[in-house]
C-alpha cells in the first residue's frame, strides 16, 4: 500500500507541475497580450485567446486597464498557488507530514484561494458594471466564473490547515512521551 501511495503522490506531483506550467505560460501570454494591446492593437487578434478589448480601449481607458489588471492580477495569483503546492510537495514527508513548513503552506495556500475567489468576484462585479454601460468586454468569464468554487476551497482548505496544526501539537506531545 505504501508503494502505491507514493506513486499516487508522484503522479499527483507530476500534475500540479503540468498546472504550474501551464498557468505561467498562460499569465505571461496574457501579459505579453496586454503589452500589444496597447501598442500595436492591430496584431492582438492573433495572440492568445484573442482577447481583444480595444474597443473598450477606445471607449474609456479606465474600464480597459481595470480589466486587465484583474485578469493580470487573477492569473497570476493562480500561478503562485500551484507554485505554493508544487513548493510544499517537494518538502512533504510522507513518514512525517505534520511539520510547521507544511502546515504554514497549506495554510498560505488557503490564504491565496480566498483571495483569488474574492477578486473573482470582485471582478465579475465591475465586468457587470461596465456592460450596463454598454462596453464591449467580449468573452471575459472565462476568467473569473470560479470565484465561488475558489472561496469554497478555501475553506476547505483552511479547515485542513488547522487539523494538520492540531496533527503537529499532537505529534510533538507524542514526541515528547516517548
Amino acid at each position: 500500500m505504501r508503494k502505491m501511495n507514493n506513486i499516487v503522490f508522484k503522479g499527483l506531483l507530476v500534475i500540479a507541475w503540468i498546472i504550474f506550467v501551464g498557468l505561467s505560460i498562460e499569465a505571461g501570454a496574457i501579459i505579453v497580450n496586454f503589452i500589444f494591446s496597447i501598442f500595436k492593437p492591430e496584431f492582438v487578434g492573433k495572440f492568445y485567446q484573442k482577447l481583444d478589448l480595444s474597443a473598450m480601449y477606445r471607449q474609456s481607458q479606465m474600464s480597459f486597464y481595470t480589466i486587465y489588471a484583474f485578469i493580470i492580477v487573477i492569473v497570476v495569483l493562480k500561478a503562485y498557488l500551484f507554485y505554493l503546492v508544487v513548493e510544499m510537495m517537494h518538502k512533504l514527508d510522507l513518514n512525517k507530514p505534520f511539520n510547521n513548513l507544511v502546515s504554514k503552506q497549506i495554510t498560505q495556500i488557503s490564504y491565496l484561494t480566498f483571495s483569488i475567489g474574492l477578486l473573482s468576484y470582485v471582478a465579475q462585479e465591475t465586468v457587470g458594471r461596465i456592460l450596463r454601460k454598454s462596453y464591449e468586454v467580449g468573452s471575459l468569464n472565462q476568467f473569473w466564473t470560479d470565484s465561488r468554487a475558489f472561496i469554497l476551497m478555501a475553506a476547505i482548505i483552511y479547515v485542513i490547515s488547522v487539523i494538520f496544526s492540531r496533527g503537529i501539537e499532537l505529534q510533538n506531545e507524542n514526541d515528547l512521551t516517548v
